[in-house]
Parts: structure tokens; C-alpha cells; sequence
């Protein structure tokens, strides 16, 4: 079996790489040019690429691949060949007719996505594709390249969170050509100038801290929930999906000091009733210092939303401190929300949401426009005026074989930069309630301050 040293010299006779000078595309001068593009012109090698990458990978973690356009689509396919995973195709830009699509394939939504990139110099292109991917609901994680330049980009996004796999750099093929003879010694060390002096550097948009927040978040409920987040160091709020009024406030007397809200589904309470449920619930809410979150997802008409907010059974008018509201019916449907403070739902974590990136986008600008609304549930980042709830948090990622899908607290506020956590079944199904609350405390403030 050929080495790998054997391999990369088979691949260099087909003028994958040249030596001299030559302009890039940002106006800098290079001592080399890769062009990787000759390898797809030869089937033996393509399907020799396709396995020495394979051969990287831990297979078992995709459902996919995809190749960024253009370079490596031929060599995703051929990995798709030789692994029978699942190949999709990513375009440059939609079409303007037919299906309009940005992703072309079968992929279901939850699935996880190898993502191949022949050379990695910036990243930037990678950082272009990636989201294009994760709006059609399907993850990355992984990357493989080719030929890292050695230029930063790698480093860029193993910084963001991802695992980037790289069969060669630049320092080990000039070591590969000195030691054949293609290169002297002179225009190695002049390479290596050349990355040392080239190393590309990002003025990259850092997360705002809660402080920082607290200066452009104008709602009063925004300002409490974010002070409550600063004096407790938690960012975690607890889903409170239980049926019964003592279990409600059992665990409520549980998580209190270690949450910034506790998010209620109060119409699912067997025995609901307004002075044993809500009096103690308010009380305990003022004993550990967390605000009340009605999870109502409200989404009709605003006649119909005020009623449903101040009248009936639940009054939650009365006594929520922030609810939640789909954004469908449109600008005018929230304003029956006053006195609390409206987290928008922008998108969701099940399998098969329709809420796609069309949506997002619409009811973005809504949330941004409405003096009620203060935050946005989504499973991306948004605008830094609004408070980010990323629901579907659990130290273990993974889904529940019904359609939700998991996050870790590093995950959403690394790659979503998320200001808040939303917990359930991984609090109020453990086996000790308050130990995992504390735990989850924990490790969301933790993500928090890495983030940073």
C-alpha cells in the first residue's frame, strides 16, 4: 500500500501546486498557488482522496455529506461512493426559478452533516456554507480539508466550536517537495515567511457580556431577568412540565435558587387553582429571587390573545412576568401583552418545524419593531437587541425519539451565543432535581464566561 508521502507526490504531478509568485484574490502576493481542482481529472486518485479522508473520520457520527462548491463537490461525491453515506449538494446561490433551493438532495432535518472543503485559508468560505447548511435544520460538526494553508482559518473554526480534519498542510508538503528535490532550501524558508507574516486575523464580533446588555436592553423585564443572571451567576431557566400543583411547587422550592426563571405550561395542571398554585408560586418566586415565564406560545388573533391572557381559568395577566407569543398574526397580535415582557418564538427545535428561514427573518423584524418584545426562542443567533432563549438544552446531545432535538449549554452559547438556557426533562425528570439544577447552573455559566 502506497504511503502517504507516495500518494501526495502522485497527486503533485498533476500541477496541484506551483511555486513563484502569484496574486491572490486579496491583493497579497504568494510564493505558492493550490489549485486542487486537477484531482477530480483522475479517477485512481479521486478514489484514493475519497478514502485517505475517509480513513480520518469517525463514520458512525454523519448522515450526510456535502462538498463546498466548487472545488470539492467531486471529491464528496466520491466519498459518498466509498461510504455510502448520503450526498447532498450545497449551490453557490439559489435559482431564481424551479424549486429555489440553496440544498439539494434527501436530508431530513436533525441529521448531522461532513462537511468537505478542499483548501482552508481563511475559512471564510467554509463560514459562508456552514449556515446555508444549518437553516435547512440539518448540523455540522465536523470539516474535513485537503490542504490547510496554514493561514488561521483552521484555528477560526476549531475556535467556534468545530472539529476541523486536515489531511495536509502547507509546512508538510514543502517538506515532502525539499526532501524530492522540487524545492530548495531558499524557497522553503521563504514559504514559511510568508505564513508567518500572513497569518489572516479576524476583528471578530465578540458576544455581549450580561452588563453589556443590560446597557441596550431598554424592557424592564429584560433589565430585571438580566440582573437576576448577574447576581445569581445562572443563566438557566427550568420547564416546569409537570401536572400537578404539588409537584409544580415541589420543584419550584427545588431549582429557586439556582434558576433566573421558571418557565410554566400552567394549562396542563390537573388541579390548578388560583390561590394554592399561583399565591405560593409567586411567593417561592420572591423567596429565591426568579421570575415567572408562562410558556403560552400564544398565536390568534390579538381580540382573541387578550382574552386569553387576562380572562378565564389561568388570568395570566396576573401574574407572569414574561409569556411567550408566536409571531404569525403579526405586529398588531402583541399588543395586547402589557405589563410583561413577550419572548418571541423566531424558531423551533423539533424535527420537521416549519418554521424555515424565511419565517425567522420575518418575524425577526417583528420582534425588533414591537416595544413588548424583548427576546426571541431560537435555534440561531439574532440582532443584540434581543434576549436569545435556547430551548432543548441537555449535558447529554442528543433527541428523544419524538422529534426534540438536543443542545449542550457549550453549544448554544459558543455557536448561538445564546443569552439563556431553557431545561426541562434533564431537571424535573432526575433522579434529585436540585443537584441537576445545580449542575445545569453550573455548566451554562461556565459556557457563558468561555464565550466571552
Amino acid at each position: 500500500m502506497e504511503t502517504k508521502k507516495e500518494f501526495f507526490l502522485e497527486c503533485y504531478k498533476l500541477g496541484i501546486i506551483k511555486f513563484g509568485r502569484f496574486t491572490l484574490k486579496s491583493g497579497i502576493e504568494s510564493p505558492f498557488y493550490v489549485d486542487l481542482r486537477p484531482l477530480a481529472s483522475d479517477p485512481k486518485i479521486l478514489k484514493s482522496l475519497a478514502n485517505y479522508l475517509l480513513d480520518m473520520l469517525p463514520l458512525d457520527n454523519f448522515d450526510l455529506i456535502c462538498g463546498v462548491p466548487y472545488a470539492a463537490l467531486p471529491m464528496a461525491t466520491a466519498m459518498s461512493l466509498e461510504s455510502y453515506i448520503p450526498l447532498i449538494i450545497k449551490r453557490k446561490e439559489a435559482k431564481q426559478h424551479g424549486t429555489k433551493k440553496m440544498i439539494e438532495g434527501i436530508f431530513t432535518k436533525g441529521q448531522n452533516c461532513l462537511l468537505v472543503e478542499d483548501v482552508i485559508t481563511s475559512g471564510a468560505s467554509l463560514l459562508e456554507t456552514i449556515p446555508e447548511i444549518e437553516n435547512e435544520g440539518i448540523s455540522v460538526s465536523d470539516i474535513v480539508v485537503v490542504l490547510d494553508r496554514q493561514q488561521g482559518g483552521k484555528e477560526l473554526l476549531e475556535n467556534k466550536g468545530f472539529r476541523v480534519h486536515t489531511l495536509f498542510t502547507i509546512s508538510e508538503v514543502c517538506k515532502m517537495l525539499k526532501e524530492e528535490g522540487h524545492l530548495t532550501d531558499d524557497e522553503v524558508l521563504r514559504i514559511y515567511d510568508f505564513l508567518a507574516g500572513n497569518v489572516v486575523k479576524f476583528e471578530e464580533e465578540k458576544r455581549l457580556s450580561y452588563e453589556k446588555k443590560l446597557e441596550i436592553c431598554d424592557h424592564s423585564v429584560a433589565q430585571k431577568l438580566l440582573q437576576i443572571a448577574i447576581e445569581k451567576k445562572s443563566n438557566l431557566i427550568v420547564s416546569a412540565d409537570v401536572t400537578t400543583t404539588h409537584e409544580l411547587l415541589a420543584l419550584a422550592e427545588k431549582v429557586g435558587p439556582h434558576i433566573v426563571a421558571l418557565k410554566t405550561h400552567i394549562d396542563i395542571l390537573l388541579d390548578f387553582d388560583s390561590d394554592e398554585t399561583i399565591l405560593n408560586l409567586k411567593d417561592l418566586a420572591t423567596k429565591y429571587n426568579f421570575l415567572l415565564m408562562e410558556d403560552r406560545k400564544f398565536a390568534d388573533i390579538g381580540n382573541t390573545q387578550e382574552l386569553q391572557f387576562a380572562y378565564g381559568t389561568y388570568k395570566i395577566s396576573n401574574w407572569a412576568d414574561l409569556v411567550t407569543a408566536q409571531v404569525i398574526a403579526g405586529y398588531e397580535s402583541l399588543d395586547c401583552f402589557r405589563n410583561v415582557g413577550v419572548v418571541a418564538i423566531l424558531g423551533m427545535s423539533s424535527k420537521g418545524t416549519l418554521t424555515d428561514k424565511h419565517y425567522q427573518e420575518e418575524a425577526t423584524k417583528i420582534a425588533l419593531a414591537h416595544p413588548n418584545v424583548f427576546g426571541g426562542v431560537s435555534q440561531h443567533k439574532i440582532p443584540n437587541e434581543l434576549l436569545l432563549f435556547t430551548p432543548g438544552i441537555n449535558l447529554a446531545d442528543s433527541g428523544d425519539g419524538k422529534g426534540q432535538q438536543y443542545n449542550t449549554p457549550q453549544h448554544a452559547f459558543k455557536q448561538l451565543e445564546t443569552d439563556f438556557i431553557i431545561v426541562g426533562r434533564g431537571i424535573y425528570k432526575a433522579d434529585d432535581a436540585e443537584i441537576a439544577a445545580l449542575n445545569y447552573k453550573i455548566a451554562g455559566w461556565n459556557a457563558y464566561e468561555e464565550s466571552l
